[in-house]
């Protein structure tokens, strides 16, 4: 049974008051994974109050081509019109029918109504009533008949959308991770593939499987076995007192590059995008071709500075506009954009993650594999793909064995005697950021704290437990 919850006057009573809330950082109550009452209240207070990342841009590369994009029983027609990229609540302003479902092109028929003819063109403005003399004048008020405006915002070659008009802009919350990653060029990537799987569980457990490297050991041992035996390719691994030994006399420097070959192998077949396969022949090609110091750490040093080097020299001599892998930002393995898309990068292209709750423990999964091209290379519009099962062999090897845990780890959930999730504070400390400026939504924490909150929230890979405001 779900709690049953007052709405308290202030904003500190209210943020006191949300069920489930996150009284120590490092605990995070059971409940809120699966109680109807907190997903109902994530649906009235969270949602309606976010930006959302709707579609990439290269769905909708032609005037008058839109999607829809649906959050839970919301639905919203993004449009690219000739004055840029518009969004509008998908209904009907007679009586509330939807208009449009999928994708399509609208810049000549425009949106019709199924149900009674009304129409309306490529910027939401109604163009047609029938039979407009059997209704009053008060109700064929031209700026009521047209089409909601939903906001919409652009980056990295996406529509992002808010509910909310006085929300604070896109830009403003998901810095200093968008410093982070526009010089790596994300407005430039396009869809490889795309694939989606409806999940038997909750939408903030399957974000957070992705949000530490810990889960790594046990879930894909091919990566774990695969690791260079160096500091620092493994932060779990214990060290030593007096630091780490000195490498074995038969892991040669040869052996090193080797390993390290291997490694991004594995993740390329596990990943794609986030390491493609040009990458990888890359490196097979480039370690017959390059003198290294004899010294282990220096000759990775040395590695990694002409494997970035050459992967933008080749990708730049096919007509790709390739950032300069030398020069650019640090950025971890996994970037987050709160609340419910991340992207990977690693070296030029990257794979990203969208999640969208369809009930308290159901969600849409949906995995992109992003390259940058060739700028003159014609690309195929993307279309949504249909859901696949969960465990169907299509999907890469990691999101297999991603999504092989996350079932199991909803049921046991519900096991009596547990609850609360125990957090390391140093690696898992993204899922306890996250969750705890889901409450100050939840209770009502001014925007300008949940702004702050949120830049904080939408960090990287094994983010330490920080303050985020309130």
């Amino acid at each position: 049974m779900g709690q049953v919850f007052a709405a308290p006057k202030s904003a500190d009573s209210m943020l006191d008051a949300v069920p489930f809330k996150v009284t120590n950082p490092q605990r995070i109550p059971a409940e809120r994974y699966y109680d109807p009452a907190f997903f109902e209240l994530e649906r009235e207070r969270l949602w309606p109050r976010v930006w959302q990342m709707a579609c990439r841009l290269e769905e909708i590369p032609e005037v008058g081509d839109w999607v829809e994009y649906k959050i839970l029983d919301q639905s919203v027609i993004v449009v690219r019109t000739a004055g840029g990229v518009k969004a509008f609540h998908n209904a009907c302003r007679h009586r509330g029918v939807k208009l449009a479902n999928g994708h399509g092109n609208c810049e000549v028929q425009g949106f019709n109504c199924p149900f009674h003819g009304w129409r309306w063109n490529i910027d939401g403005e109604n163009t047609f009533v029938f039979a407009r003399q059997v209704f009053d004048e008060e109700n064929l008020d031209p700026a009521e008949l047209n089409l909601v405006p939903c906001r919409v915002e652009l980056w990295g070659g996406c529509a992002f959308i808010n509910f909310d008009d006085d929300a604070p802009p896109l830009l403003e919350t998901i810095q200093p991770l968008a410093d982070r990653l526009d010089p790596r060029k994300v407005e430039k990537l396009r869809v490889e593939w795309w694939h989606s799987a409806i999940l038997p569980t909750n939408w903030k457990l399957a974000m957070e499987a992705f949000m530490e490297g810990y889960h790594v050991m046990r879930t894909h041992p091919q990566l774990q076995e695969a690791n260079p035996p160096l500091p620092g390719y493994d932060r779990y691994a214990p060290t030593p007192a007096g630091g780490p030994a000195p490498l074995p006399a038969s892991v040669t420097v040869k052996k090193l590059i080797e390993m390290s070959i291997n490694w991004n192998a594995v993740l390329s077949e596990g990943m794609a995008g986030m390491v493609h396969a040009n990458d990888v022949a890359i490196m097979n090609d480039l370690k017959d071709r390059i003198e290294l110091p004899d010294d282990p750490m220096a000759a990775m040093g040395v590695w990694h500075q002409a494997l970035n080097a050459e992967i933008t020299q080749q990708n730049r001599a096919r007509g790709v506009d390739f950032p300069d892998l030398n020069d650019l930002p640090y950025a971890s393995a996994v970037q987050f954009l709160f609340p419910h898309y991340f992207m990977l990068p690693l070296f030029g292209n990257m794979s990203a993650y969208r999640i969208r709750p369809l009930g308290p423990e159901t969600c849409l999964f949906e995995i992109w594999s992003l390259v940058l091209y060739p700028e003159d290379e014609v690309r195929e519009r993307p279309v949504a793909p249909t859901p696949m099962r969960h465990d169907d062999e299509r999907f890469p090897p990691i999101p297999q064995q991603d999504y092989s845990n996350l079932p199991l780890q909803q049921e046991g959930l519900h096991a009596k005697g547990f609850e609360y999730m125990r957090l390391s504070k140093t690696v898992e400390g993204m899922i306890s950021n996250y969750q705890r400026v889901i409450d100050g939504f939840l209770g009502g924490v001014d925007d300008d704290r949940l702004a702050k909150g949120i830049q904080v929230a939408s960090g990287e890979l094994d983010d330490p437990i920080k303050d985020i405001g309130f």
